[in-house]
């Protein structure tokens, strides 16, 4: 079962966590598969991500090519981790290791009397769906790739024509940094971007206060690291409509605390970057021991390009951020 209740809060320290894996099998279209569950099982009838328990001794990724072969009669070509959660039930608690399936052998068919279909996250047709499952179908619309604003560097022009050269390739998710600009010149940037993106149906983030997000049209707000530690409670965008926050994260204290704010984290500095040479960095190792802890999705920073965007996906991220390599 993947999940109704609520998240982590009514978890007692010496409560008993049981292990289950999800699978959110995807296609080149983007859309995922659902299943309904069977008449036998508790919450009948409601939607949710295949899955189940891990028993005893086993790995998640046993657990998880069981449950596809039991569940859906496939075996998974490529899997990877990608975000955890944990959900208070009413008679047990369960940490939920959802992966994302993206290559498979054979046909997905009911095999346990579970009725399946293929949704779109953006806009989901099944009902009705247990609740826990709406943050996630919320975090698979976000792309694999965030782009990172570079103007100043490359100067104003140069960057608005590589950003609508971006936008036409797809890239769909954008940060306005360029924090060493005037606050004015920095509206002005931020607003040329929301106005070539939006065409493209393209969401931007301004990486500052809510008040220049909000001043800007903007789809969200970014909080750099210290902005998120001072932060008790998500930002108050409610006046804009729905707001994605994201944030940077550069430990496991951050990135846990961005899981109470933000609607996804940016984990950095994976490898070395030009900007920084020599600075210690966290290595995808540590990288991946990090995001797969994390209940939201998470962006591999720092040295990394276009290229590494499987392997970023094969060490728990969500995708990949990028500053200069987005407007290349």
């Amino acid at each position: 079962m993947t999940g109704v209740g609520s998240q982590g809060s009514g978890v007692r320290g010496d409560e008993e966590i049981i292990e289950v894996v999800a699978a959110v099998l995807t296609r080149p279209d983007g859309e995922v598969m659902l299943a309904s569950r069977p008449a036998d099982k508790i919450y009948a009838g409601y939607w949710e991500f295949p899955g189940g328990k891990v028993e005893a001794g086993e790995s998640l990724e046993h657990a998880l090519a069981r449950e596809l072969k039991e569940e859906l009669g496939i075996e998974a070509v490529r899997a990877t981790r990608w975000i955890t959660k944990v959900f208070a039930y009413p008679h047990a608690t369960v940490r939920l290791n959802f992966f994302r399936v993206w290559d498979w052998q054979g046909e997905p068919h009911p095999h346990e009397g579970q009725t399946l279909a293929w949704d779109n996250p953006a806009a989901h047709s099944v009902e009705p769906l247990l609740p826990a499952n709406f943050p996630i179908l919320k975090a698979l619309q976000l792309p694999p790739v965030y782009g990172i604003s570079h103007a100043r560097t490359l100067g104003r022009e140069k960057f608005l024509e590589r950003l609508d050269a971006a936008l036409q390739n797809g890239l769909r998710l954008i940060q306005v940094r360029d924090k060493d600009l005037a606050e004015t010149e920095r509206l002005h940037l931020a607003r040329d971007i929301v106005r070539r993106a939006r065409p493209y149906g393209a969401r931007v983030l301004v990486n500052g206060p809510v008040e220049l997000a909000r001043a800007a049209e903007a789809d969200g707000v970014h909080l750099d690291s210290g902005a998120l530690m001072q932060c008790a409670a998500r930002p108050d965008c409610a006046e804009t409509g729905p707001f994605l926050v994201g944030a940077s994260c550069h430990n496991a204290e951050e990135l846990a605390h961005a899981a109470d704010i933000a609607d996804f984290a940016m984990l950095s500095p994976v490898l070395p970057t030009e900007s920084h040479p020599g600075e210690p960095t966290l290595g995808w190792k540590t990288f991946a021991r990090l995001a797969a802890q994390s209940p939201i999705p998470v962006y591999a920073l720092g040295g990394v390009t276009r290229a590494d965007l499987d392997t970023a996906r094969s060490h728990d991220a969500h995708g990949i951020a990028m500053l200069r390599g987005a407007w290349t």
